[in-house]
């Protein structure tokens, strides 16, 4: 009875915390967590799909190398022009972009084709990630951010996070197994999705632009000058950002044909890591977020740390099916890592420059994931795949100084004048 009260209580806290945000961050919320469940329908089969098309570890390598990169790059042209026109525009060309990119998945008959759909998928992603960072950045205020943002992602990593999995396992089955004809409708299911979103953003999103008149005339190199000669401790963040985007480089392409090849895992327990790994932040994800607003977003960095290297040695090690959706459940505390890691990183320059900063973050981690994850091909092929994930692990341990030289953000002087 308490434990159903204590649940009540805290559904119609985060209730009452929905409702009284800005229409334009509901409206994000709802697009982004469809592309949540849409991206997670097929996650587990990515990379099993584009090696049944003939790629190799280091192909495969390559292939998110080059998507990550030109998706870097034009993210970086995407966060300028947020700050010049507006976010609307770029968010619905952005989700035009990622329709072509799914189309070309399901038409995609060679593994060198995935390599456009790669471009195509990075390219229209990072734009619908520009104008959902800058949204969400510029209209929660800092004491609420890591508490919105994980309200956000829990419905995405968390609820439509349980079933996607599962839904995209019962399609592939029905489809003919986990093989390239029973793995390509899920790109069309995506495809139906994302053209959905984009109705709801044309219609629904305001065209609201937080501009800066004292710098609208400056020249595209100029306008990103100005972030750093305005903002703090940013090229240390860089490097901070560029070393946090290694799982998503070097891990994520690997994990499920690791599981599949190397353990014996069938489309039901690949998609059950993944279902696993959305637990994490449905449960913990809103009582993480609410603790970084009250003791700062550092100390909950550090927390997950260890939770999140337990998972790839539990990966590593698993003797059987329960160890691997166990080691997906752990990979869930990087999500909620990543959630407060983006939140601090919003609180370090002021809402008329985060198109450019979040252009500049992102263009770091990119270059530098498509980077990594070539060398993760590498490795995977002539060393072992158990070594790319002992090698993520190492280069994690980077980040630890750096942390530890970056101020606290939790009510910062430009964090707490976005909104004033």
């Amino acid at each position: 009875m308490q434990v159903a009260k204590k649940t009540i209580s805290g559904i119609s806290r985060g209730v009452r915390f929905f409702n009284r945000q800005e229409r334009d961050w509901k409206v994000t919320v709802v697009r982004t967590n469809t592309t949540m469940f849409l991206y997670r329908l097929v996650l587990p089969y990515l990379s099993i799909y584009i090696m049944a098309l003939g790629a190799t570890g280091t192909q495969l390598g390559i292939i998110n190398s080059v998507g990550m990169g030109v998706g870097g790059i034009t993210g970086l042209l995407s966060g300028w022009l947020i700050d010049k026109t507006g976010v609307k525009r770029i968010y619905l060309i952005g989700i035009v972009i990622l329709t072509g990119a799914f189309l070309i998945y399901g038409l995609a008959q060679s593994w060198t084709i995935i390599m456009l759909a790669m471009v195509a998928y990075w390219l229209g992603s990072n734009m619908g990630i520009s104008g959902c960072s800058v949204i969400c950045a510029n209209c929660l205020k800092s004491e609420e951010r890591v508490t919105g943002m994980s309200i956000c992602e829990t419905f995405g990593m968390g609820l439509l996070g349980l079933a996607a999995p599962m839904v995209g396992a019962w399609l592939v089955t029905a489809f003919g197994g986990i093989n390239v004809e029973g793995i390509r409708p899920l790109f069309y299911v995506c495809l139906g999705g994302t053209a959905l979103t984009f109705i709801l953003i044309l219609t629904q999103l305001s065209n609201r632009s937080w501009r800066s008149p004292g710098v609208a005339g400056l020249g595209f190199l100029k306008d990103f000058s100005q972030v750093f000669k305005q903002g703090r401790n940013l090229k240390r963040w860089l490097i901070i950002t560029a070393v946090s985007g290694l799982p998503m480089g070097m891990m994520m392409p690997y994990v499920q044909p690791f599981a599949h090849e190397f353990k014996g895992a069938d489309q039901f327990v690949l998609g059950a890591m993944v279902t696993a790994s959305s637990l994490v932040p449905l449960v913990l994800g809103i009582p993480m977020g609410r603790l970084a607003d009250r003791i700062g977003r550092k100390k909950v960095i550090y927390m997950m740390m260890p939770l999140v290297w337990a998972s790839y040695l539990m990966l590593i090690f698993a003797p059987n099916p329960g160890f691997l959706i166990v080691s997906g459940a752990f990979q869930g505390f990087l999500m909620i890592a990543g959630i407060t890691t983006t939140a601090m990183s919003r609180e370090l320059v002021p809402p008329e420059q985060m198109g450019r900063w979040v252009g500049i973050m992102g263009l770091c981690r990119m270059l530098f994931s498509a980077g990594s994850v070539y060398l993760a091909g590498v490795i995977w092929d002539n060393v072992g795949p158990q070594y790319l994930f002992m090698a993520i692990m190492a280069f994690d341990l980077i980040k630890i100084p750096l942390l530890i030289g970056m101020p606290e953000t939790l009510g910062s002087r430009v964090g707490a004048e976005q909104l004033e």
